[in-house]
């Protein structure tokens, strides 16, 4: 799997991406930011978790100063923030660069 199997979000895209996908597949989105290097770290184990989830989980990534309104709107005050989506509600989250156990026990629940 590769970054293309994680879907960017903006917030236009937002309310078809992450909330009407989650209804169907749980939705983990990473709130991010270019200069911020933990978000850098996370970002290889959110690939792998992605693949080891494949067909069960969508991850996506939104870029917290290109698209401040889906931050704004879910509270996101520090990065990296995560979120789970499930039925079209936020169901779980998690701020910091976590190990990629973390993360599946997070997304576990949902899939």
């Amino acid at each position: 799997m590769s970054t293309s199997d994680i879907i960017h979000v903006t917030d236009k895209t937002f309310a078809e991406q992450v909330i009407e996908q989650s209804k169907t597949t749980p939705v983990l989105v990473d709130f991010w930011a270019e200069w911020c290097g933990p978000c850098k770290a996370v970002a290889p184990v959110l690939e792998q978790l992605a693949a080891n989830n494949a067909g069960k989980l969508t991850v996506a990534k939104v870029d917290v100063d290109a698209h401040s309104s889906c931050a704004r709107d879910y509270n996101v005050s520090g990065i990296p923030t995560l979120v789970v989506f499930s039925g079209g509600v936020e169901t779980n989250r998690a701020v910091g660069a976590m190990p990629l156990e973390q993360y599946q026990q997070l997304v576990q629940p949902y899939l």
